[in-house]
């Protein structure tokens, strides 16, 4: 359902473009204040078990997404999503690089990351087809039972994964000499960038999603060329030499850029989404390695909460603005 989710409240639902957009927000809201007690408690009680916690709350949320009624039903489903993916983003990103060490293999952490990234972008690619065939042969509920199932399935995997034993050796890795607090100005410049990137490629998207003329079968076309875009991005990330904070602020400035064109001319603004998706999927690959390179074993979860909480700070600050443009419009 993912696309098709904004059609489900807008035209279903009939909630206004900008009373969507305030409710995304305050799912934001709800996964930026969750985020860093979630990572805490993954670093502390296990990321497996955190996985597994996370994709239990997900089939319960699109349940909810589905059934739930009215202004307040879709807000407590927002918050439902925004928690289950707090317990999960942190955990899963740490599990992997945690893997990595004990396979002594840490160096491949950014090509498996960034593979993995595109991987699963391109099979969401796969499944926004699925999802459009599916709603527009049977309607919405068909496609709420199919992203309730493919939940299970992800419940199911999270089960099958095995915790990784705890890295002794903290000092032996790149950049450790540079760690410190999840707070601190090295930090900051690694993680703000690309909240700030993402923010811009989210609400250019939320723009070009809500846009009148376009029917099921036009959202679906459009946000599998985003998402492709973003893959893409991915895929290159695995081949580009991470090089910290610089290089996150020199992506950022360039979707700031794409922005400001795409205001300047109208015409061009389906392209600069589609740009800016290709840059977000370039930089988190790269970000993703450069937190787990900074951080400490015992705060890894934490570190990749904190960029997801900046993340939705951000964009819990750009897409109210993004709905207001758009019902000006």
């Amino acid at each position: 359902m993912h696309g098709l989710y904004l059609l489900w409240w807008v035209q279903e639902k009939h909630v206004s473009p900008a009373a969507v957009a305030s409710i995304l927000a305050a799912g934001n809201v709800a996964l930026m204040l969750s985020e860093v007690p979630t990572g805490w408690l993954a670093d502390r009680f296990g990321h497996r078990a955190s996985l597994i916690l996370g994709s239990a709350l997900q089939i319960v949320a699109m349940l909810w997404c589905w059934l739930g009624e009215g202004v307040v039903g879709l807000i407590v489903a927002c918050v439902l999503v925004a928690i289950a993916d707090a317990f999960r983003s942190g955990a899963g990103q740490a599990l992997v690089y945690r893997s990595c060490l004990a396979l002594d293999r840490e160096r491949d952490f950014q090509r498996i990351e960034a593979r993995s990234h595109a991987a699963e972008l391109c099979a969401l690619v796969v499944l926004l087809v699925a999802g459009g065939v599916i709603v527009g042969t049977w309607g919405f509920a068909a496609g709420w039972i199919a992203e309730t199932v493919l939940s299970g399935l992800g419940l199911c995997l999270a089960c099958a994964m095995t915790e990784p034993p705890a890295h002794e050796r903290d000092d032996d890795r790149p950049c450790a000499a540079h760690r410190g607090s999840l707070l601190s100005l090295p930090m900051m410049l690694i993680v703000g960038p690309a909240a700030c990137l993402g923010a811009i490629a989210g609400a250019a998207a939320f723009i070009a999603q809500t846009a009148d003329s376009r029917g099921i079968a036009g959202i679906t076309a459009l946000v599998a060329v985003i998402t492709l875009a973003e893959a893409a991005g991915a895929a290159i990330a695995g081949r580009v030499r991470e090089r910290g904070a610089a290089q996150q602020v020199l992506l950022a400035a360039a979707g700031a850029a794409l922005a400001a064109i795409a205001f300047a001319v109208p015409p061009v603004c389906l392209i600069a989404v589609v740009a800016l998706s290709f840059l977000i999927g370039l930089a988190e690959p790269l970000r993703d390695t450069a937190i787990q390179r900074a951080a400490r074993d015992d705060t890894r979860a934490r570190a990749a909460s904190l960029a997801s909480a900046c993340d939705t700070a951000a964009a819990a600050l750009a897409l109210p603005v993004a709905g207001f443009w758009r019902s000006r419009r």
